[in-house]
């Protein structure tokens, strides 16, 4: 067995033949087969939730197979249950989405058109917290999060659910909605995501 160690940010050139990927470049002879030692993780650019009724994530590479969300105080305009939702071709998926949310006090709502992360928003409350996103097989991905809201606020919110994307996952949103449309506005809070393969 060899071991590689890397001792900078940057690889000799021309690179050694070996089944290495390196800051998003393969090298090796089968760069499926050879994604092996090492992983990217790659985040993208934090997005103000100030506003808007959507905030987006577009462009997501084909290679991705774990996406993590992170919210931050992070509020809307009124009480639609906060949705997280994924698509393939550059537009979301508002339908096939199995699973629940459930606040800490109990309440439970349904999924059906997005990963439904919190169900107890409130014009006042800023909540945060991590959902993230797994490829289950082919194109099946699947949720699970926890929403929590600032001390004194309302209370918070777990989700667990999946979907069968109806092909390669580019891009995901997150909106405030009872109809998978965007509906609420943004009014405070920064989102990102960190992606890997």
């Amino acid at each position: 067995m060899s071991i590689l160690t890397l001792i900078s940010d940057t690889l000799s050139s021309p690179a050694a033949a070996g089944n290495i990927e390196y800051n998003g470049q393969f090298y090796g002879t089968d760069s499926n087969a050879a994604r092996a030692q090492l992983q990217r993780i790659t985040q993208a650019t934090a997005q103000a939730s100030t506003s808007g009724t959507s905030i987006a994530f577009t462009s997501i590479p084909s290679w991705v197979k774990k996406i993590t969300v992170m919210l931050a105080g992070v509020s809307t305009s009124s009480t639609n249950v906060l949705q997280l939702q994924i698509g393939t071709g550059g537009a979301a998926t508002i339908t096939g989405y199995v699973g629940a949310v459930s606040t800490t006090g109990g309440s439970q709502n349904a999924m059906s058109t997005g990963f439904s992360i919190n169900n107890n928003m409130t014009a006042a409350g800023l909540f945060s917290g991590i959902v993230t996103l797994t490829l289950l097989n082919g194109n099946t991905w699947v949720e699970a999060g926890t929403i929590m809201p600032a001390a004194g606020t309302p209370i918070g919110a777990v989700s667990a659910g999946y979907l069968a994307l109806g092909g390669t996952l580019d891009y995901l949103r997150i909106i405030g909605s009872s109809t998978g449309n965007p509906a609420d506005t943004f009014d405070a809070g920064s989102i990102n995501i960190l992606y890997e393969g």
